[in-house]
Formats: C-alpha cells, structure tokens, sequence
C-alpha cells in the first residue's frame, strides 16, 4: 500500500521558540522515527512548514494570536535539525489549514491509498489540515497518529483528537499519559 505521511509545522518556533512546549520538544524523537519508517519504506513523505511575513501582528490570525512565530527566514521558521527533509517535499502555508497544500496533494497524490498526519499543532493546524485534507480525499483512508503530535494544550489536544474521531479520521491513540 502506498502511503503520504504529512508532517505538520514541526518548526523551531513550536518546539522551543515563541509558541514552543514540554508536550511538543517529547514527540520529536517520535515524529523522527515516524519519518525514518516511511522513508525505509519508500513512501512519501512531505513537511508543512506555517510561514509568516514580518506582517504578521497586521494579519487576522495575528490580532488573535499576537505572538509573532514562524517568520520566514528567522530560525523559528526552520524545520527543527533533528528532522531530516532530505529527499521530502516542504511546503509553505500562510495559515493553520491549507488549501493549497490540498489542492497540490490533489495534483500530486498518485497511487496512494492512505495519508497520515502528525506534528504541531494537534487542536489548530493539524486538526486543520485533517479536515481539508477529508473533504478533498473522501475516500482515502487519513489517520493521525495521536503519539506524534502535541496540542497547545493537553485539553485541547484531546479535543481536537475527538472532534478528528467525530469527522471519521482514524486516530491512533495515545499510548501512556505522555502527551
């Protein structure tokens, strides 16, 4: 079977920098290995990287949410080291959820019969892309793997779990109370 893994804004930023977290720095061994298997595996694997301009705090998201992240070209824009892009697509989106990133998988998705997501943040932009990536893809099996993502909370992590559930995005549970 042929599989997409869609790894979520596992930026600087959300990790360790402006919006960054104890919840996020622990799934990036996890997130890592997650992408060393697809890889081994020869299946495709594409990074979304949330890209602001140095406009950010004049845009709608940034009135709601004025903490200035992921601007493009600082370092909290970068895709943490510890991951590695080689050999993977990385596309750039303006905002939490991103049609564009859907209408390209639209362009580009071949023979593929499952896509999963994972990364940061589970209950905006994960939950975001999931369902986008549902209403483009009805009949493609989407998961996301609740071990591989971190919420800005663990309460609204959960939440953003139950409403993927509710849309019928298969969610790998969570495994221990790590998350």
């Amino acid at each position: 079977m042929k599989k997409l893994l869609i790894v979520i804004d596992m930026q600087n930023d959300f990790i360790t920098g402006a919006l960054g977290s104890i919840e996020a720095e622990k799934i990036v061994p996890r997130v890592k290995a997650k992408v060393d298997e697809y890889l081994k595996n020869n299946n495709r694997v594409v990074y979304t990287r949330d890209t602001h301009t140095d406009r950010y705090l004049h845009t709608q998201e940034g009135r709601m949410l004025p903490i200035v992240h992921c601007i493009e070209g600082t370092n909290g824009h970068a895709i943490t080291s510890e991951l590695d892009t080689t050999d993977c697509e990385v596309i750039d989106k303006p905002t939490f959820g991103s049609l564009t990133m859907a209408n390209h998988m639209k362009d580009t998705i071949g023979d593929v019969q499952e896509i999963e997501l994972c990364g940061l943040c589970s209950d905006i932009c994960v939950v975001s892309n999931a369902l986008i990536l549902k209403a483009a893809f009805p009949e493609t099996r989407l998961t996301v793997d609740a071990n591989c993502c971190a919420g800005v909370t663990v309460e609204s992590h959960k939440a953003a779990l139950l409403t993927m559930k509710m849309c019928q995005v298969n969610v790998i549970e969570e495994e221990g109370d790590f998350v």
